[in-house]
């Protein structure tokens, strides 16, 4: 499909003439592909060496790496089993200049499908909590499977507009992402449904949404904290003007400075009324870099007052035999106790990492960590659960090579003609967690979840 036009006559209006020819050359050159380790459950330099695939490090994500187009890494089992997530390579940036660390508490209010969140969760490695909100149900669904799949135990999963979350979240976070929505230039090179649609998201209509989105974000930050603003466009409406249209009217916060190395670039000033303060944000531009159309800012709230104390939620008492029926799961099953603050709903258990504030009136898609449900007086651990346990936590476990028929039958949704002690079973593939089994007569049952399976 050829890109519009009326955005090229646009983008050569903004650039000198030598420029913009490099720019209309990278638009013709094939989109690059990458994908991040996910570190919750394996260390990069370990990624690098069991995948059959060579990879080269992206130089703005120490976790990120390019491949050939050709690898098709969504077939591998190791993508089965979470070990990497993929993703655009200038989409790494964002989550990498947020700097979450351990402990604090982080919005990721446009989320889906969950590439930043995931990011953003390897940084804490498990510890403090995530809201990851995605207001749309079916891209929502997306984000749901990638938290799960990718063992991330700390992200609560809400569904809900801005304003509303901001009415339960009051000055609340140290730390915001707001990955917005918006026009989608800087994908014309990947997604042709992108320019397909170009034309519906007008500037006016995103810049709109964006600045409501920032004004909820401002009253959900914390005094001191910081704030990510980025899109995937190259619109000066959507980026630079943004930012400059919010620090007018909020005079607390101020522009934090990107490191411009690897070929990423200053802001544009002269888009934005020479706007010097511009030159801290960060574009990254197809031509000058090996990745696609993005825009960072940085920028931190002023001040160092304390925040409100916000009504915590309220734990329903869970029924005493349920805790009994769990706790004998665990004894029987498990190697360790998994953590948290036990979240009984009706017979579903959540595990929260802390206390949070009470959440009525807010759709929540998922309490943290999904621990499973009572079924006829037994307890049915949840696919969450194994995602995020290390075969050593495990009691009973069979593991099958990568490369091995089993594998590939079992994430189809094979069961397998096996022998073993009746029940539960932990399923690995060369030492990682994938699933859960289930052995019965001469059978390893399939576990894994049906909308997961790999259908080719």
């Amino acid at each position: 499909m050829p890109i519009p036009q009326e955005f090229l006559k646009k983008m050569q209006s903004l650039m000198k003439q030598e420029e913009y020819q490099e720019f209309l050359d990278s638009l013709e050159r094939p989109r690059l592909y990458g994908l991040r380790a996910n570190t919750i459950k394996i260390k990069a330099e370990e990624l690098c060496r069991i995948l059959p695939f060579s990879l080269q490090r992206i130089p703005w994500c120490e976790d990120g790496f390019y491949y050939s187009q050709e690898i098709e890494p969504g077939k591998h089992p190791h993508y089965y089993a979470g070990l990497y997530y993929i993703q655009e390579p200038s989409a790494m940036l964002p989550a990498t200049i947020l700097q979450a660390k351990p402990g604090e508490k982080i919005l990721d209010l446009c989320a889906a499908p969950g590439g930043k969140t995931l990011q953003i969760a390897a940084q804490m490695q498990g510890k403090g909590l995530i809201v990851a909100n995605e207001i749309h149900s079916e891209r929502a669904r997306a984000l749901l499977k990638n938290v799960e799949m990718y063992g991330a135990t700390n992200v609560l999963v809400t569904s809900d507009t801005p304003w509303n979350l901001a009415q339960k979240f009051p000055l609340y976070f140290d730390r915001i992402l707001v990955d917005a929505p918006c026009s989608g230039e800087g994908t014309f090179r990947k997604d042709k449904e992108a320019i397909k649609n170009w034309e519906k998201f007008s500037h006016e209509k995103c810049s709109s949404l964006q600045i409501e989105i920032l004004q909820e974000a401002d009253r959900m930050l914390k005094e001191g904290g910081f704030l990510v603003y980025s899109t995937c466009t190259f619109a000066p409406e959507e980026n630079e003007k943004i930012i400059q249209s919010f620090l007018e009217r909020k005079k607390n916060y101020e522009l934090c400075s990107i490191p411009k190395d690897f070929g990423i670039e200053n802001g544009r000033p002269e888009w934005c009324h020479n706007d010097d303060r511009m030159t801290k944000v960060a574009r990254l531009w197809p031509h000058r870099l090996e990745g696609e159309g993005h825009f960072v800012s940085f920028l931190q709230k002023k001040g160092n007052a304390d925040s409100p104390r916000i009504s915590p939620l309220v734990l329903p008492k869970g029924n005493p035999a349920y805790s009994k029926i769990y706790e004998d799961f665990v004894r029987k099953n498990l190697t360790l106790q998994p953590q948290g603050v036990p979240l009984w709903h009706d017979k579903s258990l959540f595990l929260l990492p802390c206390e949070i504030p009470d959440l009525s009136g807010i759709r929540v898609l998922k309490f943290c960590w999904y621990i499973g449900q009572i079924e006829r007086e037994e307890f049915e651990p949840s696919h969450s659960l194994v995602c995020a346990l290390s075969k050593n936590s495990l009691q009973k476990t069979i593991d099958f090579a990568y490369n091995s028929e089993e594998i590939t039958r079992y994430i189809r949704g094979e069961s397998l003609k096996r022998k073993g002690e009746k029940g539960l079973v932990g399923v690995c593939m060369d030492g990682y967690t994938l699933s859960w089994g289930k052995y019965s007569a001469d059978m390893l049952k399939n576990l894994y979840p049906k909308g997961w399976r790999k259908m080719s």
